[in-house]
């Protein structure tokens, strides 16, 4: 056993000691403690179809962060960074994101920038300005994610690697594309295709119920966008409210029927990996302190984050390293969580995540994920936390995490504590 796992193992039996009161520990609050006063999402919408197909992805985010400042009623002069997600934007997002926040209604004083983490952009421009708070180089801040899937997904959106990188294994092995590799893991692993299935099943009907009762209702910005119909080439001024990526009817039996995807004996298809979509989401940040001061309404507390790496072929495996290691700072076990929001990318990956962890499936995705609504890449982590807060909110319940696989075989996740 090497010195690194020697300090793990050490760090596990520490936090197995300190869970008794660790969870407890959540609920103190303290002047310090990052707390979030408003939180929203956009609708997510079907690419190349959905409500938001005509939509640039600024557009999307501008609608966002101008009910931020409705919501939380705060002087957006006094937000000094906006951190944006986002993946597929061409030049990073840089310029319209910042235009985005202008159209808003922040002032040029609002600092604004973007970054690419793939899936976990939304969740790591969260943690991003946590810190930036925590370390006092801002005092209010903005978290988003926004993906327009419908304008900016396509083929050329990997670089081609020079030999140095095509000869060296592990390299070469963060462009293959993350169907194949999910394949190939499902496979190995034993992830049948009932249970995929199965699990997917369950999103849309967690999903569906949720929408029905109107539990979504909360968290989701209505945007009036422009659409043009395909049919008759008229654009009409629409209102987007609703995800429109969950369907009814859907079960195992009748998932059973679509054909794979990526191999012929395969297990993985349309019907039980994420859906291409487009969406935007935010999360306004402080300190206790400081929002006490401005009388802000604290919905929740950020905790902390982990990030961790996998091999690029295992991509599907990140949250089963990266929740532990979230937990463990956060000084509980994987039971002291109420829900957890894990990244349906793909069934496989997710059931066999929360499977090897010991996670009761009733505590994942109680609304629903990403196979049943969407995952606009850049969006989702800052959606899940919307999504996470109102629903512990909502139940009475208090801890939360949100986790993701990422790309070229990484994981996030953090922890949350609603107020």
């Amino acid at each position: 056993m090497g010195a690194l796992d020697r300090i793990s193992q050490i760090g596990s039996q520490l936090s197995g000691q300190q869970s008794a009161g660790g969870r407890e520990k959540l609920f103190e609050k303290n002047p310090d403690d990052i707390v979030v006063t408003a939180c929203c999402r956009s609708a997510l919408t079907k690419g190349g179809k959905g409500g938001f197909k005509d939509t640039p992805a600024a557009d999307i985010l501008a609608g966002v962060l101008k009910a931020i400042i409705d919501r939380s009623r705060i002087n957006p002069a006094l937000v000094e960074d906006v951190c944006v997600g986002t993946v597929l934007a061409p030049g990073g997002g840089a310029t319209e994101m910042r235009a985005a926040s202008l159209v808003a209604g922040f002032p040029e004083t609002t600092a604004v920038r973007t970054l690419n983490r793939q899936c976990s952009s939304g969740l790591q421009a969260c943690v991003d300005v946590a810190n930036q708070i925590k370390a006092g180089m801002i005092d209010v801040g903005i978290g988003a994610g926004v993906e327009s899937m419908s304008l900016q997904y396509g083929p050329g959106a990997v670089t081609e690697f020079s030999d140095q990188f095509e000869n060296h294994q592990e390299a070469a092995n963060c462009k293959v594309p993350m169907g194949v590799l999910s394949e190939a893991m499902a496979k190995d692993l034993g992830v049948s295709r009932a249970a995929q299935d199965a699990f997917a099943a369950s999103s849309y009907q967690k999903a569906l119920s949720a929408q029905e009762a109107g539990l979504f209702d909360e968290e989701i910005v209505p945007l009036k966008v422009k659409r043009t119909d395909p049919k008759t080439d008229e654009t009409q001024e629409i209102v987007v409210s609703k995800d429109d990526g969950i369907r009814p009817g859907i079960t195992a039996e009748s998932l059973g029927k679509i054909r794979p995807a990526f191999a012929k004996d395969g297990s993985i298809h349309a019907g039980n990996a994420s859906q291409v979509s487009d969406g935007a989401g935010a999360v306004l940040m402080m300190k206790r302190s400081t929002a006490e001061k401005l009388g802000q309404t604290i919905i929740g507390k950020y905790v902390c984050a982990s990030i961790v790496g996998v091999k690029p072929l295992l991509m599907g495996q990140g949250p089963w390293k990266a929740i532990p290691k979230a937990l463990e700072l956060a000084g509980i076990t994987k039971d002291d969580v109420d829900i957890y929001e894990i990244n349906e990318a793909f069934a496989s990956q997710c059931l066999w995540c929360a499977n090897e962890l010991g996670i009761p499936h009733e505590k994942i995705n109680p609304k629903g994920g990403a196979i049943a609504f969407g995952h606009p890449l850049g969006a989702t982590g800052a959606r899940q936390v919307s999504t996470l807060l109102y629903e512990l909110r909502r139940t009475g319940k208090k801890v939360g995490n949100t986790s993701m696989c990422v790309g070229t075989g990484m994981g996030m996740s953090a922890v949350w504590v609603a107020e």
